[in-house]
């Protein structure tokens, strides 16, 4: 997990150092305003495409390939863009840069999930964004450095400043794979499942439009959203309100570095945190708070007071990535954990998209400090939208039925098809290997009516009065899970 963390700041930094480094490379082609929107929107367009299929395939395979192939995209992306003699070259190798970046985080947070016991999750997805929240404290700050040092007679050369960055950058991402070994073990539940598919055909996978439906991942994507939308916006805003309101660029960055600063301290702390108010409370909590302290930073604050306010505002927004990533992860059926981190991330570009330029026509309209009135309302609308799941439940298309409604459940989050036959009073019925590797089971694995010792309606009633919910058909004497379990 350490070599994990270590490799993501490496590559978050990269990606944080080159992404301001593009738009003074656009500045430098003779870019306006608009131009630079585009290019940097660019950032996020690969990825609205290929992230579902993406996912689909790490639901499948190993997901540590994905990480050394995200880094070299990255590089690639960076190295390509600094040598970029037109505006529309630039925008692709952005379009690359940002492949790149989704390509690694599918796979590490793949590799999280799968790798960590239920129990665990929270504390090693709070782990897993301290380092891209190292990586963004380091990276704006070098970048910075290499294309102001030219006006200064530093790193950077007069008008091919942005060029230097691109390649430090560059240098950046390939220290990542300094820890990129061996990263990859072999979880029991994946060991059981791999096992059991070479016993028959490959499960279907699971819909999308499912994936959607199971409770907990459509809340768990809008608050991934919001937080991160807040994220960018705040870090693009601020500055012009620091200038409306006399405040110096060096107390802004100050202030910006306060918010990431805190972000981590929240994400170490996150694990008894949640052990003392629960995930869902504690995501509800911290969108609410973000949500208040975005309105109020609307308002002319005196200086010791926007201080106090960045401060709980970044560590209420460190909250909110990590449980999302837990509470998507737990919600989704066990088959497509891939695939919903994939719409997670999807959920997180198109909102890296849409919130600036709904920011630009607020601020536009407005004035520059309206666009926090318009963050606020979004955290405020995902506080809303998590209240109402509980973490501790599962849906039940995604929980396994056991032969006779008395299902054991597994780890947190990844139920499996349970063998206790209610109906014979807790006697254990011979488990085949597909429903031993979560799949449908089928009729003939489920005892007839009077097999156990009950007729078909008194077997209901019993599998009622088990541990597992009661599957929802029955014919002519034979009870049959309808749902998939995961």
């Amino acid at each position: 997990m350490l070599r994990l963390v270590v490799s993501f700041a490496f590559l978050q930094g990269a990606v944080s150092m080159a992404r301001p480094a593009v738009s003074y490379h656009a500045l430098e082609l003779g870019a306006g305003a608009r131009a630079v929107g585009v290019v940097t929107a660019a950032f996020a367009l690969l990825p609205l495409v290929v992230a579902v299929p993406l996912g689909r395939r790490t639901d499948r395979q190993r997901c540590g390939p994905l990480l050394p192939a995200g880094v070299a995209l990255v590089a690639a992306g960076c190295a390509l863009a600094g040598t970029a003699p037109s505006l529309v070259l630039l925008a692709a190798w952005s379009a690359l840069l940002g492949l790149g970046h989704l390509v690694f985080m599918i796979g590490a947070q793949s590799l999280v999930a799968r790798q960590s016991g239920a129990d665990r999750h929270d504390r090693n997805f709070g782990h897993f964004t301290i380092g891209g929240s190292a990586g963004q404290l380091t990276g704006p700050v070098l970048s910075g450095w290499l294309v102001g040092g030219a006006g200064a007679g530093g790193p950077g050369s007069g008008e091919h400043a942005s060029a230097v960055a691109l390649f430090g950058s560059c240098a950046l991402a390939f220290c990542s794979y300094a820890t990129l070994w061996r990263l990859e073990g072999r979880a029991p539940e994946r060991r059981q499942r791999d096992g059991a598919e070479t016993d028959g055909p490959p499960p279907l996978p699971v819909p999308v439009a499912r994936i959607l439906r199971s409770r907990g991942v459509p809340a768990g994507i809008f608050a991934s959203l919001a937080v991160l939308s807040t994220t960018d916006v705040l870090t693009a805003y601020l500055p012009v309100v620091g200038e409306e309101r006399g405040i110096a660029p060096g107390v802004v960055g100050l202030l910006l570095s306060l918010r990431a600063a805190a972000s981590v301290l929240s994400r170490a702390w996150l694990t008894r945190m949640t052990a003392r108010l629960g995930r869902q409370p504690l995501l509800v909590v911290s969108c609410s708070v973000a949500g208040l302290l975005c309105v109020l930073l609307a308002v002319p604050l005196p200086l010791w007071t926007l201080v106090l306010a960045m401060v709980v505002l970044g560590f209420c927004l460190g909250v909110g990535q990590p449980l999302t990533m837990t509470t998507v992860v737990q919600a989704a059926p066990g088959r497509a954990r891939s695939t919903a981190l994939a719409l997670r991330l999807t959920g997180n570009r198109l909102g890296q998209v849409a919130a600036p330029a709904a920011a630009g026509l607020v601020a536009g309209a407005a004035g520059a400090a309206a666009p926090f009135v318009l963050l606020g309302a979004l955290l405020l609308g995902a506080s809303a939208t998590a209240a109402p799941w509980r973490a501790g439940r599962r849906d039940t298309a995604g929980e396994a039925c056991g032969a006779g409604g008395a299902g054991s459940s597994g780890s947190a989050g990844n139920a499996e098809g349970g063998a206790a036959d209610g109906a014979t009073g807790g006697r254990e019925q011979p488990a085949g290997p597909t429903e031993a590797a979560g799949a449908a089971p089928e009729a003939g694995a489920v005892p007839e009516a009077g097999a156990g010792g009950a007729g078909g309606g008194d077997a209901v009633a019993a599998g009622r009065r088990g541990r597992g919910h009661a599957c929802p058909r029955v014919t002519h004497g034979t009870r049959r899970c309808t749902d998939t379990p995961n």
